[in-house]
């Protein structure tokens, strides 16, 4: 087994070649998408900890998981998640709450979206593949398309909203690249273009949701969804995995390759009080791009013993995403529907606009067994 395979996939050992192009393929996606920000990241990812003005870039696992558990974050700040989330609803967040309201809220959402919830979503997106995936028998299938219908459905499902899944999406997407610019290092220069963009965007999302306190769930629903199931499939096709794909290994290999892809490789945040990260001063209202992608050790081909590195792309402690068993469940789901048709990709090209890595479109062909 080369180290880019899952741990359960022992059976069928990828050879390196095919490992290497899987992760070269991945590579691209950053390279075309993010090319300023992926050189940046290469750049400084030997640093556990670099200051850029206001801003510090956070790459140790570490220090990642001490910015998201030790140090008082400001929820709303521009630049970060949050405020993203503000901008999305006009001020209205999810979690628009203080002391035990905002973790009541936070309570209901991880009920609504953990393991328990699983059998009332499941079938959702399980239909969606059974519908779709058999057009591999006799031709190809576009897993973006895919990909996008069935988290519409997913977000459809999580917020109570009647509109047609892929429009949902659409809008989710769309609200989403158009926030996108905030949470990137560097200076943050709105123009008045931009910001109109980003409120229409905002507007067409909120008016298909039943409450405009849902945008951000399903802008998050949504866009990780369609960064990471493509991705996903297109390292199990490279590397030559789907032998090794079935009932019992799909869920590990879910959560590795998730840690391989790194869907969301910054969590943005911002500081609430002065600390000290890495032996850094923090000072209230510094912003920290936490990199989940370093955190993860996605760009390491050794799949690490601890644990907290498959965790990190999921953030950690009281803030972690609350999605996360539903993520891995949905893309082990995905693997399953595929491998019997052992696709491989006829085509890929990156998507320069959205606002996670990710594809434009992925084009797939059953191969040969």
């Amino acid at each position: 087994m080369t180290p880019t395979a899952s741990p359960t996939a022992s059976s069928t050992e990828s050879p390196p070649a095919a490992s290497r192009r899987a992760r070269r393929r991945d590579r691209t996606v950053y390279l075309r998408s993010h090319p300023l920000l992926f050189a940046l990241l290469c750049a400084t990812r030997h640093r556990p900890v670099l200051r850029l003005g206001r801003t510090l870039l956070v790459h140790d696992p570490d220090a990642y998981r001490h910015a998201l558990t030790r140090i008082p974050l400001e929820r709303t700040a521009p630049g970060t998640t949050g405020g993203a989330a503000a901008r999305l609803t006009g001020g209205s967040l999810l979690f628009d709450q203080d002391g035990d309201d905002h973790r009541a809220a936070r309570r209901a959402l991880a009920t609504d979206l953990a393991a328990p919830a699983l059998p009332r979503l499941r079938p959702l997106w399980q239909a969606v593949l059974a519908e779709r995936v058999p057009a591999l028998a006799t031709g190809t299938l576009e897993l973006v398309d895919l990909a996008e219908e069935l988290a519409g459905t997913t977000a459809a499902a999580l917020t109570g909203a009647s509109a047609p899944p892929r429009q949902l999406a659409r809008a989710a997407r769309e609200a989403a690249a158009a926030t996108a610019r905030d949470h990137l290092p560097g200076p943050r220069r709105r123009s008045r273009t931009s910001a109109h963009a980003a409120a229409e965007a905002a507007a067409r999302l909120t008016a298909l949701l039943p409450d405009p306190q849902d945008a951000m769930l399903a802008v998050a629903a949504v866009n990780t969804t369609v960064a990471a199931l493509p991705r996903a499939a297109a390292w199990c096709a490279d590397a030559r995995l789907w032998p090794a794909v079935d009932d019992t290994t799909a869920p590990a290999l879910a959560a590795e390759l998730l840690r391989l892809t790194a869907p969301s490789p910054l969590l943005p945040r911002a500081a609430a009080e002065d600390a000290t990260l890495a032996g850094h001063p923090v000072q209230a209202g510094d912003r920290l791009i936490l990199v989940a992608r370093h955190a993860a050790r996605a760009h390491h081909r050794t799949p690490p013993e601890d644990p907290a590195a498959t965790q990190a792309v999921f953030g950690t402690g009281a803030h972690a995403c609350p999605g996360a068993a539903l993520a891995r469940t949905q893309l082990a789901d995905t693997l399953l529907a595929l491998a019997p048709h052992h696709p491989h990709v006829t085509r890929a090209r990156a998507d320069r606009h959205a606002a996670l890595p990710g594809y434009a479109h992925l084009t797939l062909r059953a191969g040969g067994r």
